[in-house]
């Protein structure tokens, strides 16, 4: 069994340091007038978590199919509900992929196989909110924009 730690570590009024097992902290605070917005708030991290995930899977595979991939983001938007405790009720996750001769069908298997097969952070949080995925393959060579959801390939 593995194990992931942090340990938040409060600085002054509402900031935070938090520091990882892995190494590496990053500070976390309110947002005004409650904190000084020093940081992300603790729910910016759920999303984030989501993008790093699902963008290291897809990046890893695409690589190994040997795509010329020379841009990517992950665009993650998360909607709350409005009564506390604010969990988040939907989740769209877009993956802009751009490059030389890229095949939109290797990149829509990669996040495929991202958000059903190895991104733990999405396998946790299909659990409990709709989560959408969508990509972009946009080519350099022409500009010419391929998009598509996975809902459209299944």
């Amino acid at each position: 069994m593995s194990v992931v730690t942090a340990r938040a570590e409060l600085t002054e009024g509402f900031a935070f340091r938090v520091a990882f097992g892995s190494g590496g902290s990053l500070m976390l605070d309110a947002s005004p007038p409650v904190g000084k917005g020093a940081g992300p708030r603790p729910m910016e991290l759920v999303p984030a978590a989501l993008a790093g995930c699902t963008g290291m899977d897809v990046i890893g595979i695409l690589r190994k199919m040997r795509q010329d991939v020379t841009g990517y983001a992950v665009e993650v938007r998360a909607e709350r509900a409005e009564t506390h405790p604010q969990v988040l009720t939907a989740i769209e996750v877009e993956h802009v992929v751009s490059g030389r001769g890229l095949d939109p069908e290797a990149v829509r298997k990669a996040v495929e196989l991202s958000a059903t097969k190895y991104c733990s952070v999405g396998a946790m949080l299909r659990e409990v909110v709709d989560l959408a995925e969508s990509y972009t393959v946009v080519d350099e060579a022409t500009g010419a924009r391929t998009h598509g959801t996975l809902a459209e390939a299944a």
